[in-house]
């Protein structure tokens, strides 16, 4: 078995409100950011998991991602998986 991390990114759908991100967008406002606008919060996921090869554990980070770490109806995500060397 080799181990891979995992780096899952997720975000709210475009068109779904994000009462975080403009929470923060009036706070930069108010702190004097004035040219930072727009702001859209999210979530980033780091896991490490074992398996045969990427390609495996790639389908069962899809599938985490799926079942448990996403909310597909209003979130989507992206995923990078990367085999790790001895030393991490």
């Amino acid at each position: 078995m080799q181990k891979y991390r995992a780096t899952i990114n997720i975000r709210l759908k475009s068109g779904i409100l994000d009462p975080q991100g403009q929470a923060i967008s009036h706070a930069l406002q108010v702190l004097g950011f004035g040219e930072i606008d727009s702001v859209r919060t999210g979530k980033l996921i780091e896991c490490t998991i074992a398996s045969e090869n990427q390609s495996a554990a790639e389908s069962e980070i899809e599938k985490a991602c799926q079942d448990l770490f996403a909310n597909p109806v209003i979130e989507d995500y992206t995923f990078r998986v990367q085999k790790l060397n001895g030393h991490e």
